[in-house]
């Protein structure tokens, strides 16, 4: 979700700056991007060790979900093309799933601006025990919506979120946004999703399959 269907990941790191000027602590942009796509509580335990605040891992995170959760309900940053490539394949009757490591409280008032049932399965970091980049997102994800994750496609932002994917079976649509993405294995890449809808996917993929480069940025 984060970086890939919404660019909420400068509201992540100006609460995270926020945080640091309100405890006394120090922060970098550095560090910020070291935590795209990672677990929240990882990153809570992170931003402790790195920042120099006296807070738990759970006190971080639940004040950094109350600062961006507080932004989201502004206004949502939708990430070019996203919102409609997902309202395309839901159009189509692709089962989707939404994958991310942020919070339940976090991801509702994004959902509320979708339309209703885009989301056959929604998996968020507090729902599962191991977050990216370990597997078992992905691995849950497609469980739910009765899939082989070897039939089902991700689409990534992160190295994080990607070698999560890549572990659980899926093909895994790379789109770079504020971290690199290392080339690997079932990793194909594009600059953008804005233009893209269900049979631009299809052809990234088979092309990707057939050895044939399909350009899209």
């Amino acid at each position: 979700m984060d970086g890939t269907l919404v660019d909420t990941e400068p509201y992540w790191i100006a609460t995270e700056f926020a945080m640091a000027e309100k405890y006394g602590g120090t922060w970098s942009q550095e560090h910020a991007l070291n935590l795209v796509g990672n677990a929240l509580l990882e990153s809570g335990d992170y931003i402790r060790a790195h920042m120099g605040i006296d807070r738990t891992p759970q006190q971080i995170v639940d004040e950094l979900l109350d600062g961006v959760v507080a932004r989201v309900e502004v206004e949502v940053p939708w990430r070019p093309g996203a919102r409609e490539l997902l309202t395309d394949l839901h159009g189509r009757g692709v089962p989707c799933a939404l994958v991310t490591m942020s919070w339940q409280r976090f991801v509702d008032p994004i959902l509320a601006q979708l339309p209703e049932g885009v989301f056959a399965s929604v998996v968020t970091g507090d729902r599962v025990e191991l977050g990216k980049p370990h597997p078992e997102p992905y691995l849950t994800a497609a469980a739910e919506l009765g899939l082989d994750p070897a039939d089902c496609l991700a689409i990534e932002d992160s190295n994080t979120g990607a070698t999560s994917a890549v572990a659980a079976g899926c093909t895994v649509v790379c789109v770079p946004n504020h971290v690199p993405i290392l080339e690997g294995e079932r990793r194909i890449f594009t600059g953008t999703l804005d233009g893209l809808d269900t049979a631009g996917l299809a052809s990234l993929v088979s092309g990707h399959a057939r050895g044939v480069e399909v350009a899209h940025t």
